[in-house]
């Protein structure tokens, strides 16, 4: 369930109960403390501008913060999200929490799990959005969380060790505070981005670093100050665009333009097309020249790029050619298949590697859960591991089960 029945009587007593109660259908929530925390927290004092309707829904965002584009810097997360990430992070009553990214109402989910004897901080880089949340704070009854105006690439220092670190927005490194915070026994869970796909990632500690525990499919506002994300952008054409934080891939915006404006290539793999995220997340992590192509609506109604690149799919791109995903119905795979499409001079190159890909993941790693991350700080070593993903402050590594 994501809007609640017209039936329904719109009081925040029974949206919330209902919203309760369909997070626990959808498996979002599996733990009696984390059910207890959501029935106990009036979510529409977190969202005091937006419609009842809007603040219990399960999968949509609140938001908080526009900047001067009028693109979100803030929101209130998803109640499903919300959920699944307080599960990821198994808080315990007693811990010490440190969250990154304020907006109160999470702050005040992780209160009612560590209890009178727990403390959580609240930390973001934003006055009006700590402001925000310390008057939403205070007037859910939650005084006893502490907020505070810092840049959350340096943790809070003064409140650690932590037990647990929940990181809010979308960061593209793993900064030293955050490992040196946690407790010997600590857990970080924080959304990752890596090639420009995210995934929540519950990470313990293991050895010099972080082994990962569980992940799952992510959507966060960017980190902003020191943990903003190294990313380059190339505009092929009005509507079309390649993004990527690889430092190795070429992006030629005028050869790559030109390329599309060629013939394209369609390469059927024989592989079964499923698990969407899951395969999203292979082929990002091992395509050996990796960017995100998107295309506007309008782009794809014309037929020159496809649908699959509505909302970012992974490409693999050389200097004058690219070759991205796409599917097709076909029984024999099960309902569908996986292919590739591919434009320029290196067509059909780029092709083979791509469907290549596409049967080895269907083949091997079919499965939800597959990928273990490793997050290495410090100096990267010589050579580079075969698949490492070089970071400011360490390197990100990712086998397949």
């Amino acid at each position: 369930m994501t809007a609640l029945d017209d039936s329904t009587v719109r009081d925040p007593d029974t949206l919330r109960a209902d919203m309760v109660r369909a997070l626990r259908d959808q498996d979002a929530i599996t733990s009696e403390s984390v059910a207890a925390a959501f029935a106990a927290v009036p979510r529409h004092r977190f969202a005091p501008d937006a419609p009842l309707e809007l603040a219990y829904d399960l999968h949509r965002t609140v938001p908080v913060k526009k900047d001067e584009h009028g693109l979100d810097i803030s929101v209130m997360s998803a109640a499903h999200l919300q959920a699944v990430m307080l599960e990821q992070t198994d808080v315990e009553p007693g811990m010490r929490v440190l969250e990154i990214g304020s907006g109160g109402y999470n702050a005040a989910l992780i209160q009612e799990l560590v209890g009178s004897d727990g403390s959580v901080t609240t930390v973001d880089i934003d006055r009006d959005i700590v402001d925000r949340a310390r008057l939403c704070l205070d007037d859910a009854g939650y005084a006893q969380v502490k907020t505070v105006l810092a840049d959350g690439e340096t943790g809070v220092p003064d409140g650690a060790p932590y037990d647990r670190i929940i990181v809010t927005a979308a960061a593209w490194d793993i900064p030293r505070s955050w490992i040196s915070g946690l407790a010997e026994k600590g857990r970080l869970v924080v959304p990752l981005t890596v090639r420009g796909t995210t995934r929540s990632i519950a990470f313990d500690r293991g050895g010099e670093g972080l082994l990962s525990r569980s992940y799952c499919l992510a959507h966060f506002v960017p980190m902003q100050g020191e943990g903003a994300a190294e990313e380059r952008k190339a505009m092929l054409r009005d509507g079309v665009a390649l993004r990527t934080d690889d430092v190795r891939v070429p992006l030629d915006a005028r050869s790559l333009n030109h390329a599309l404006d060629t013939p394209r290539l369609a390469r059927w793999s024989g592989a079964a097309y499923d698990l969407p995220d899951e395969l999203e997340l292979y082929l990002t992590l091992n395509l050996p020249s990796p960017a995100r192509l998107h295309a506007a609506q309008g782009i794809v109604d014309s037929g020159l790029v496809e649908a699959s690149a509505l909302k970012g799919v992974p490409a693999l791109v050389s200097r004058d050619s690219i070759a991205y995903r796409t599917r097709r119905e076909n029984q024999d795979t099960g309902g569908f298949e996986s292919g590739v499409i591919a434009h320029g001079p290196q067509a059909d190159v780029l092709a083979d590697q791509y469907a290549a890909l596409l049967r080895r993941w269907a083949q091997n790693h079919r499965r939800r859960g597959a990928a273990t991350f490793r997050y290495l700080p410090g100096p990267a070593p010589a050579p580079l591991p075969q698949g490492a993903v070089l970071r400011r402050h360490g390197i990100v590594t990712v086998t397949w089960g």
